[in-house]
Protein backbone atom coordinates (compact mmCIF):
# COMPACT_ATOMS: atom_id res chain seq x y z
CA UNK A 1 0.00 0.00 0.00
CA UNK A 2 1.02 4.09 -0.34
CA UNK A 3 2.10 5.57 2.56
CA UNK A 4 -0.71 7.43 3.79
CA UNK A 5 0.19 11.43 6.23
CA UNK A 6 -2.05 14.19 7.01
CA UNK A 7 0.19 17.19 5.99
CA UNK A 8 -2.65 19.65 7.13
CA UNK A 9 -6.31 19.29 8.61
CA UNK A 10 -8.28 16.92 6.36
CA UNK A 11 -5.53 16.90 3.28
CA UNK A 12 -3.81 13.33 3.06
CA UNK A 13 -0.78 12.42 1.38
CA UNK A 14 -1.12 9.33 -0.82
CA UNK A 15 2.44 8.32 -1.65
CA UNK A 16 3.69 5.65 -4.16
CA UNK A 17 7.46 5.51 -4.30
CA UNK A 18 9.04 4.51 -7.76
CA UNK A 19 12.38 2.72 -6.89
CA UNK A 20 13.84 2.37 -10.24
CA UNK A 21 13.16 5.81 -10.82
CA UNK A 22 13.97 7.00 -7.38
CA UNK A 23 10.80 8.67 -7.60
CA UNK A 24 7.98 9.70 -5.48
CA UNK A 25 4.73 9.93 -6.90
CA UNK A 26 1.94 11.53 -4.62
CA UNK A 27 -2.09 11.65 -4.78
CA UNK A 28 -3.90 14.19 -2.34
CA UNK A 29 -7.28 13.45 -1.14
CA UNK A 30 -9.68 15.81 0.65
CA UNK A 31 -11.94 14.71 3.59
CA UNK A 32 -15.27 17.09 3.36
CA UNK A 33 -18.70 16.22 2.69
CA UNK A 34 -17.67 15.97 -1.39
CA UNK A 35 -14.13 14.27 -1.02
CA UNK A 36 -12.04 15.51 -3.62
CA UNK A 37 -8.81 13.48 -4.85
CA UNK A 38 -6.43 15.25 -6.37
CA UNK A 39 -3.85 13.51 -9.16
CA UNK A 40 -4.96 10.11 -9.90
CA UNK A 41 -1.88 8.80 -9.92
CA UNK A 42 -0.48 6.26 -12.30
CA UNK A 43 -2.06 3.24 -13.63
CA UNK A 44 0.47 0.82 -12.38
CA UNK A 45 -0.30 2.39 -8.96
CA UNK A 46 -3.91 2.20 -9.27
CA UNK A 47 -4.61 -0.53 -6.30
CA UNK A 48 -1.94 0.70 -4.03
CA UNK A 49 -3.08 4.45 -4.23
CA UNK A 50 -6.70 3.55 -4.16
CA UNK A 51 -5.61 0.98 -0.89
CA UNK A 52 -4.38 3.91 1.15
CA UNK A 53 -7.47 6.07 0.25
CA UNK A 54 -9.51 3.43 1.92
CA UNK A 55 -7.54 3.53 4.80
CA UNK A 56 -8.92 7.38 4.97
CA UNK A 57 -12.44 7.41 3.90
CA UNK A 58 -14.68 5.36 1.50
CA UNK A 59 -13.37 6.15 -2.32
CA UNK A 60 -16.95 5.64 -3.71
CA UNK A 61 -18.05 8.65 -2.09
CA UNK A 62 -15.30 10.29 -4.04
CA UNK A 63 -17.08 13.91 -5.38
CA UNK A 64 -14.75 14.96 -7.64
CA UNK A 65 -11.06 14.57 -9.24
CA UNK A 66 -9.22 17.22 -10.21
CA UNK A 67 -5.71 17.66 -11.62
CA UNK A 68 -2.75 20.00 -12.98
CA UNK A 69 -2.66 18.84 -16.82
CA UNK A 70 -3.25 16.27 -18.89
CA UNK A 71 -0.02 13.47 -18.26
CA UNK A 72 -0.17 10.00 -16.97
CA UNK A 73 0.63 10.73 -13.03
CA UNK A 74 -1.93 14.01 -13.10
CA UNK A 75 -4.89 11.39 -14.58
CA UNK A 76 -3.94 8.25 -16.06
CA UNK A 77 -6.33 6.06 -13.66
CA UNK A 78 -9.09 9.20 -13.59
CA UNK A 79 -11.84 5.75 -15.76
CA UNK A 80 -10.42 3.72 -12.94
CA UNK A 81 -11.48 5.96 -10.21
CA UNK A 82 -14.70 6.68 -12.22
CA UNK A 83 -15.62 2.99 -11.86
CA UNK A 84 -15.25 3.08 -8.41
CA UNK A 85 -16.74 6.02 -7.22
CA UNK A 86 -20.09 5.90 -8.59
CA UNK A 87 -20.61 10.26 -8.08
CA UNK A 88 -17.63 11.57 -8.74
CA UNK A 89 -16.52 14.45 -11.75
CA UNK A 90 -13.67 15.22 -12.73
CA UNK A 91 -12.47 18.78 -12.56
CA UNK A 92 -10.74 20.45 -15.19
CA UNK A 93 -9.79 23.53 -17.18
CA UNK A 94 -11.44 24.32 -20.32
CA UNK A 95 -8.47 24.13 -22.51
CA UNK A 96 -7.90 20.79 -20.62
CA UNK A 97 -11.52 19.57 -21.50
CA UNK A 98 -11.23 20.60 -25.36
CA UNK A 99 -8.11 19.04 -26.08
CA UNK A 100 -8.00 15.84 -24.04
CA UNK A 101 -10.37 14.74 -20.99
CA UNK A 102 -14.18 15.33 -22.83
CA UNK A 103 -12.64 12.33 -25.20
CA UNK A 104 -10.68 10.48 -22.50
CA UNK A 105 -12.55 10.40 -19.87
CA UNK A 106 -15.78 7.92 -19.32
CA UNK A 107 -17.73 10.92 -17.85
CA UNK A 108 -17.73 14.53 -18.90
CA UNK A 109 -15.84 16.94 -16.89
CA UNK A 110 -17.10 19.76 -14.74
CA UNK A 111 -15.21 22.67 -16.15
CA UNK A 112 -13.59 25.46 -14.32
CA UNK A 113 -12.91 28.74 -15.29
CA UNK A 114 -9.71 30.98 -13.98
CA UNK A 115 -10.39 32.08 -10.28
CA UNK A 116 -13.46 29.99 -10.39
CA UNK A 117 -14.40 28.12 -6.82
CA UNK A 118 -15.17 24.79 -6.60
CA UNK A 119 -17.38 24.14 -2.72
CA UNK A 120 -16.69 20.68 -1.29
CA UNK A 121 -18.45 21.50 2.22
CA UNK A 122 -16.03 23.12 4.35
CA UNK A 123 -13.42 23.98 1.93
CA UNK A 124 -13.37 26.05 -1.17
CA UNK A 125 -10.59 25.12 -3.62
CA UNK A 126 -9.63 28.48 -6.10
CA UNK A 127 -8.55 27.16 -9.48
CA UNK A 128 -5.20 29.25 -10.89
CA UNK A 129 -5.15 29.01 -14.69
CA UNK A 130 -1.19 28.47 -15.14
CA UNK A 131 -0.87 27.70 -18.89
CA UNK A 132 2.72 25.90 -19.27
CA UNK A 133 3.40 25.78 -15.41
CA UNK A 134 4.81 23.41 -14.48
CA UNK A 135 4.16 22.49 -18.04
CA UNK A 136 1.24 21.94 -20.98
CA UNK A 137 -1.24 24.47 -22.68
CA UNK A 138 -4.09 23.47 -20.13
CA UNK A 139 -2.25 23.90 -16.96
CA UNK A 140 -3.62 25.17 -13.89
CA UNK A 141 -3.36 24.70 -9.98
CA UNK A 142 -5.77 24.77 -7.51
CA UNK A 143 -5.35 26.85 -3.77
CA UNK A 144 -7.44 25.44 -0.94
CA UNK A 145 -8.41 28.58 0.64
CA UNK A 146 -9.33 27.48 4.58
CA UNK A 147 -5.33 26.63 5.91
CA UNK A 148 -3.78 27.88 2.37
CA UNK A 149 -2.88 24.78 0.89
CA UNK A 150 -1.79 24.97 -2.66
CA UNK A 151 -1.38 22.06 -4.77
CA UNK A 152 1.63 22.26 -6.68
CA UNK A 153 1.62 19.70 -8.84
CA UNK A 154 4.81 19.08 -11.08
CA UNK A 155 6.38 22.36 -9.11
CA UNK A 156 9.29 21.90 -6.61
CA UNK A 157 10.03 18.11 -7.93
CA UNK A 158 12.90 16.38 -6.09
CA UNK A 159 14.04 12.87 -6.04
CA UNK A 160 14.25 10.17 -3.14
CA UNK A 161 12.16 8.09 -0.91
CA UNK A 162 12.63 11.16 0.98
CA UNK A 163 9.71 12.08 4.38
CA UNK A 164 6.48 13.49 3.63
CA UNK A 165 6.47 17.21 5.26
CA UNK A 166 9.20 19.45 5.59
CA UNK A 167 9.66 22.65 6.84
CA UNK A 168 13.12 24.13 5.30
CA UNK A 169 15.18 23.09 2.52
CA UNK A 170 12.57 22.76 -0.16
CA UNK A 171 14.51 25.36 -2.65
CA UNK A 172 17.83 23.33 -2.07
CA UNK A 173 16.46 20.03 -2.83
CA UNK A 174 14.84 21.68 -5.63
CA UNK A 175 17.90 22.83 -7.11
CA UNK A 176 20.21 20.37 -7.01
CA UNK A 177 17.18 17.62 -8.43
CA UNK A 178 16.72 20.26 -11.22
CA UNK A 179 20.59 21.09 -11.68
CA UNK A 180 21.18 16.97 -12.30
CA UNK A 181 17.98 16.89 -14.75
CA UNK A 182 19.40 19.02 -17.01
CA UNK A 183 22.27 16.91 -17.76
CA UNK A 184 19.87 14.16 -18.52
CA UNK A 185 17.16 13.60 -21.46
CA UNK A 186 14.78 14.80 -18.85
CA UNK A 187 16.03 18.43 -18.75
CA UNK A 188 13.77 21.40 -19.41
CA UNK A 189 10.72 19.80 -17.66
CA UNK A 190 9.45 23.42 -17.12
CA UNK A 191 9.27 25.62 -20.16
CA UNK A 192 10.54 28.81 -18.58
CA UNK A 193 8.94 31.79 -20.60
CA UNK A 194 8.52 35.35 -19.37
CA UNK A 195 5.28 34.36 -17.88
CA UNK A 196 7.11 32.25 -15.75
CA UNK A 197 7.71 34.72 -12.73
CA UNK A 198 4.69 36.81 -13.17
CA UNK A 199 2.36 33.67 -12.31
CA UNK A 200 4.88 32.21 -9.97
CA UNK A 201 4.62 35.79 -7.66
CA UNK A 202 1.05 35.80 -8.08
CA UNK A 203 0.70 32.41 -6.39
CA UNK A 204 3.43 33.46 -3.82
CA UNK A 205 0.89 36.46 -2.91
CA UNK A 206 -1.73 33.75 -2.16
CA UNK A 207 0.74 33.54 1.14
CA UNK A 208 0.38 29.50 1.14
CA UNK A 209 1.58 27.69 4.26
CA UNK A 210 1.19 24.23 2.83
CA UNK A 211 2.49 23.25 -0.49
CA UNK A 212 0.96 20.08 -1.38
CA UNK A 213 4.12 18.52 -3.90
CA UNK A 214 3.58 15.97 -6.19
CA UNK A 215 7.18 14.50 -6.62
CA UNK A 216 8.82 14.76 -3.25
CA UNK A 217 8.39 16.09 0.13
CA UNK A 218 5.65 18.81 1.16
CA UNK A 219 6.57 21.72 2.32
CA UNK A 220 5.04 23.80 5.77
CA UNK A 221 6.13 27.20 6.42
CA UNK A 222 6.33 30.21 4.26
CA UNK A 223 5.09 29.12 0.68
CA UNK A 224 5.18 32.93 -0.41
CA UNK A 225 8.70 32.31 -0.32
CA UNK A 226 9.43 29.25 -1.23
CA UNK A 227 7.53 30.15 -4.69
CA UNK A 228 9.87 33.61 -5.07
CA UNK A 229 12.68 31.31 -4.36
CA UNK A 230 11.83 29.05 -6.96
CA UNK A 231 11.21 32.36 -9.47
CA UNK A 232 14.57 32.99 -8.88
CA UNK A 233 15.75 29.38 -9.52
CA UNK A 234 14.22 28.82 -12.72
CA UNK A 235 15.49 32.44 -14.02
CA UNK A 236 18.59 30.96 -13.06
CA UNK A 237 18.09 28.14 -16.15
Amino acid sequence: MATVTEIAPDIYRLTAFNEAANFQFSSFLVKDDEPLLYHTNLRGFFDGIYEAAASVLDPAKIRWIGFSHFESDECGSLNDWLARAPHAEPVCSFVGARTSVDDFSDRPPRVLGADEILETGSHKFRVIETKHLPHCWDASLMFVEAGRTLFCSDLFGHGGDVEPLIHDGIIDRTADYTTAQQLGPMSRSVPVTAETRPILEGLADLSPTTLACMHGSSFSGDGGAALRGLADLFDGI
